[in-house]
């Protein structure tokens, strides 16, 4: 058994902005992605992944039944068959590693469930984005359900605001161009649950709060405009403040050995970073407007270009 490829995503824009009502934009990555299976002779991860499920069905059993019902028996049946998750995306990397398991279980076992060739409207999209909050708590403490969304629908989301969200269109790539949005390996694993509790404690200051409001939020939103546009000049100008913002107020979602190039970036314009998920690992999302500048700059580090101006 093999079922069918459910991919990574990425946040382009609006880490930690949109639990504050922020604009976001979610992109599939499709380098990397993930299927349930069954094999004859698992592996060590197999099992590992297949005991985690069984955990998880314990936990699917008590969802709210008026908001999503799954077929349980046959889910059961099928994860003490040895059923696992045969995944290629890297877990606490910022790039939905989760979300594609969720995305994944819910299309097999879910009754009723929505579809991606049903007409996708608002209401649809809300309640499937509920669904998957309520099935990716399960992972980490609080969940959106953006990315198990993005994964199952595998086009990218435009977030306007908490109760607005939409499949949207991304200008298409150059693949001449010299920009570009590049993944940086930071060779560490995050992990996503403290990284929201350190934020959600400094939401507690006022200072903090207002820094999110008049900065954060502005130059992300801006971003997302600029992005959807087209605007290339503009979004640079914006990236390169958003840059800015988060290397003054999230030091602990940035690790240390990263806090030199961070500043060098921005001061440089060969490149500039902003966190990719939750932070504190994983990945961190680059910038460039020149790709051979920036990989000269990085020479010492694994980048992946995910996306050309």
């Amino acid at each position: 058994m093999k079922g069918p490829l459910f991919y990574s995503k990425i946040l382009l824009f609006g880490e930690y902005g949109i639990i504050k009502d922020s604009k976001g934009l979610s992109i599939p990555y499709n380098f990397y992605n993930g299927a349930l299976k069954v094999d004859e002779n698992p592996t060590q991860e197999a099992i590992k992944s297949n005991n985690s499920l069984q955990a998880f069905v314990d936990y699917l059993r008590n969802l709210d039944k008026e908001l999503v019902t799954f077929d349980i028996d046959t889910l059961q049946k099928d994860v003490d068959a040895g059923m696992y998750f045969d995944s290629s995306i890297p877990q606490g990397y910022g790039v939905g590693s989760s979300g594609a398991l969720v995305a994944a279980i819910y299309d097999k076992y879910a009754s009723d469930k929505i579809t991606v060739l049903e007409n996708l409207t608002r209401e649809k999209l809300l309640k499937l984005k509920a669904i998957f909050s309520e099935m990716e708590s399960f992972f980490h403490g609080k969940s959106s359900g953006l990315d198990p969304l993005n994964s199952y629908l595998s086009l990218p989301i435009l977030i306007n605001s908490k109760d607005n969200i939409e499949a949207t269109g991304i200008p298409s790539q150059k693949t001449e161009g010299k920009g570009a949005v590049f993944l940086l390996d930071s060779g560490i694993v995050g992990e996503t649950a403290p990284m929201v509790s350190i934020f959600m404690e400094n939401m507690k200051n006022e200072g903090f709060r207002s820094m999110l409001k008049d900065q954060f939020i502005k130059h992300t939103d801006a971003c997302v405009d600029d992005f959807l546009k087209g605007d290339i000049k503009s979004l640079f100008k914006n990236t390169k403040q958003l840059s800015k913002v988060v290397l003054n107020n999230f030091k602990p979602m940035i690790p240390k050995q990263f806090h030199e190039l961070w500043k060098k970036g921005i001061e440089t314009n060969d490149y500039y970073l902003k966190l990719c998920g939750s932070g504190g690992g994983g990945y961190i999302l680059g910038f460039t407007e020149n790709i051979d500048r920036a990989k000269e700059a990085l020479k010492a580090h694994k980048l992946e270009v995910v996306y050309n101006f």
